[in-house]
């Protein structure tokens, strides 16, 4: 069965979030960007969003300004679909229009009414943060990781050997590369 990604944005909290969800029962086929359509089939009880874009199966836009569910080849010389490198530049870009059908796999929507649950407990974001505080208290002091390990012994080599062994390595690689020295 089909279904969409629908990314919700909080312009409050600015974060966003994502929901899989069936397109039969979502209640998005038909509506156009810039509609406000309910929370509640995503399980956002009392909230309401608006649609304010989205992408097709191929990754192609949709855009505002061109009506119909139909994908149109236009000459574009602004967001979305298009971004000039310099000003006054023009391209022939492929996008979808404005309207939702089954095509779109990706719905952009943006919070317009907030509900009296948030939108963390809503996505289950609040319990994941409080299961990461719990494993940090489990985990052990940064001492007791230390006492575990014994620290590996270091040799210790006379620098006079280094830089010999670094002259002779670089008289090699000169020698190599046929670098004649002038003296």
């Amino acid at each position: 069965m089909a279904t969409f990604k629908v990314v919700i944005s909080d312009p409050k909290s600015r974060k966003a979030y994502q929901k899989e969800l069936d397109q039969d029962a979502s209640g998005f086929l038909g509506k156009r960007i810039g509609e406000n359509v309910p929370g509640l089939p995503l399980g956002l009880d009392g909230y309401a969003l608006q649609i304010t874009g989205g992408s097709d199966k191929e990754g192609f836009p949709m855009r505002h300004d061109v009506a119909g569910t139909a994908r149109k080849r236009l000459v574009l010389s602004s967001p979305p679909g298009y971004h000039a490198e310099r000003r006054g530049q023009r391209k022939r870009k492929s996008i979808r229009g404005n309207t939702v059908s089954a095509d779109i796999v990706q719905i952009n929507a943006k919070v317009v009414e907030y509900g009296k649950n948030g939108l963390d407990e809503a996505f289950g974001k609040a319990e994941k943060a409080e299961t990461k505080t719990e494993h940090k208290a489990d985990a052990k002091p940064a001492e007791a990781k230390k006492a575990e390990k014994p620290a590996a012994p270091k040799e210790h080599k006379p620098e006079v050997a280094k830089s010999e062994d670094a002259a002779t390595k670089a008289e090699a690689a000169e020698k190599k590369m046929g670098v004649k020295k002038l003296e």
